[in-house]
């Protein structure tokens, strides 16, 4: 039996020096961030701010990769099905959490094959309306609905997105009927709306605000429970639907299995970064925040954001296929 104990405490001490090794020679080599949508979307501009400091202080590359496709499907399946070395990552937004509410089959688990890294950032999004739709308000908008029910249409990021999904719980909430028409990303959910092609559309306040700033996207509201000071006369939608609130957060996963110590000295650099002046100037410009939490905390906060996300997507009645 001694002999078992002295077996175990070499085998244990052994995967623990591993693991700081990995930590103490990580990175060595190009880091790769998998983004599954366009650019310019939250995911991507925090995917490459990060990169960018990463690379400074670490003295490696860091590309960003943009795959798109099925919601941010294809992407997370490519990282689930790389090497759990830390060289490959997934810069997530709350997408990620609707994918297993929505879908009855997916190519990954989305707990059980990925490691969180930290939450990123968080922020509130814009209710923009077309040019062209006669409402100032919200409460105009809806009782617009109300008078056409499923006449009205909104854009998204694509079934399954945050902006899909923002939109589903202000119909849920209300109980009026849009009509959803799903593009490939934010990008161009913002063009159809600015363009008139669809009535209105609930987009990330990064990626919209400086088309706001400049009168190029009508806004009529944000998702956040109170107004921002950027924007002190654009009232909140829970000043007229009461308990709404929609808040975007993006974050990086890594494969499972990745080394815990790899993902912890991620964490603290992105920790550090988010720390940085430049770095709060710029998320505070685009109405967003730095966040930073542990491998663990995010882990606990994805799950919990899986069975609200379930909740919701049940209520609605939404499906993928």
């Amino acid at each position: 039996m001694l002999k078992n104990q002295i077996k175990t405490f070499l085998f244990t001490t052994l995967l623990l020096g591993s693991s700081a090794c990995f930590a103490d020679v990580y990175p060595s080599r190009p880091i790769k961030i998998v983004v599954g949508f366009s650019p310019g979307g939250g995911p991507d501009i925090t995917a490459r701010a990060l990169g960018q400091k990463i690379s400074e202080s670490w003295k490696q590359g860091v590309i960003v990769e943009n795959k798109l496709g099925a919601g941010s499907n294809i992407a997370a399946q490519f990282v689930a099905n790389a090497a759990p070395d830390g060289y490959t990552l997934l810069s997530v937004s709350s997408a990620f959490a609707i994918s297993p509410a929505i879908y009855s089959k997916l190519p990954f688990d989305a707990l059980k094959d990925f490691s969180g890294v930290t939450l990123t950032a968080t922020g509130p999004a814009f209710l923009i309306i077309s040019p062209d739709l006669k409402v100032n308000n919200v409460e105009e908008l809806i009782a617009l609905a109300k008078k056409q029910p499923g006449g009205l249409t909104y854009s998204s990021a694509g079934v399954g997105s945050g902006s899909h999904f923002a939109a589903e719980l202000l119909r849920v909430k209300t109980g009026v009927e849009f009509l959803h028409v799903p593009t490939k990303g934010i990008p161009e959910g913002l063009t159809e709306v600015v363009s008139g092609r669809v009535d209105f559309f609930i987009s990330p306040y990064a990626s919209a605000v400086a088309m706001v700033r400049d009168g190029r996207a009508k806004a009529i509201a944000v998702t956040s429970t109170t107004r921002i000071k950027d924007f002190p006369n654009l009232p909140s939608v829970a000043e007229t639907v009461s308990g709404y609130k929609w808040e975007f957060w993006y974050g990086l996963l890594a494969p499972v299995r990745t080394p815990k110590s790899i993902l912890q000295k991620l964490a603290l650099e992105i920790k550090r970064i988010n720390e940085l002046p430049d770095i709060k100037e710029r998320y505070a410009s685009l109405g967003i925040q730095p966040v930073s939490d542990t491998p663990e905390a995010f882990d606990k906060m994805l799950s919990s954001e899986i069975s609200e996300f379930t909740r919701l997507a049940l209520m609605a009645k939404i499906k993928a296929e």
